[in-house]
């Protein structure tokens, strides 16, 4: 197992020891939607659930790290083992009670540089997972799979934070570069199956609602979907009114001939 030197080890037991090994091949962000030190949040992994992470992070950026990041950790559903034994690192972050606020400096300095430390320790590639089970730098609510129940953590602003300055920030460091990748960089000649469940997947702004919302592109287009079907159950609902006035006019207007 693995320990990151710039976090506090706050062991958790049995589970260090009994859960089984890992292949580390994504990074996921998660916000704990309390305002947790990681001393606080290593005691809640170890007498409220049997759910835990790798590392928790507090507001100013101290880190705690309760499980080796080569053993699985229980926070990101099917991504925790998957069957190849291929897993997430996972870090829950302090937040308030409503996952509303954004990552303070301080977190984010201490995220990029464990991303810049799990990139070079374990070899995580330096894009966004396109798919649940493809290798990268990710958040809780980006795959599905990682989030059942459509919870919206880590919360809209550090979503935001993400993209536009976080996994950024981390590429920069690990390669030396002063800009962020570019898309060709993130997708390195995928195939066309991961391509399309990259579109499936992605992160855009929810029709429904005002404001920034990210919902998965596939919801969006389920929902076109089912709205055009409704449409043209209308539709043809209508033809067929019209149909039977048609047909009721003709025979009055037959009527009226023969009489």
């Amino acid at each position: 197992m693995a320990w990151y030197p710039g976090a506090k080890k706050m062991e958790l037991q049995p589970e260090s020891d009994a859960q089984p090994a890992i292949k580390p091949t994504q990074f996921i962000l998660h916000s704990i939607v309390a305002p947790w030190t990681p001393q606080r949040t290593y005691e809640y992994w170890r007498d409220s659930t049997n759910l835990e992470s790798h590392f928790g992070l507090g507001y100013d950026g101290s880190l705690g790290q309760f499980i080796g990041t080569e053993t699985r950790a229980d926070a990101n559903g099917v991504a925790n083992r998957r069957a190849d034994g291929t897993g997430a690192v996972s870090l829950e972050s302090a937040s308030n009670l409503q996952a509303s606020d954004p990552w303070t400096d301080a977190q984010v300095e201490a995220i990029v540089k464990l991303g810049v430390w799990l990139h070079q320790t374990h070899g995580i590639p330096l894009r966004i997972c396109r798919s649940s089970t493809d290798p990268g730098f990710g958040y809780h609510r980006l795959h599905t799979a990682w989030n059942p129940d459509a919870h919206s953590c880590p919360g809209d602003k550090r979503v935001e934070q993400f993209h536009k300055t976080v996994f950024p920030a981390i590429v920069a460091r690990a390669t030396g570069k002063t800009t962020a990748p570019t898309k060709e960089d993130e997708m390195a000649t995928p195939s066309a199956k991961e391509i399309a469940a990259a579109v499936m997947e992605y992160q855009i702004d929810d029709p429904r609602t005002e404001g920034t919302k990210y919902v998965p592109a596939k919801s969006v287009l389920w929902w076109a979907g089912a709205d055009a079907a409704q449409a043209n159950a209308k539709v043809k609902a209508l033809e067929a009114q019209l149909a039977a006035m048609n047909a009721k006019l003709d025979r009055l207007i037959a009527g009226a001939t023969q009489g």
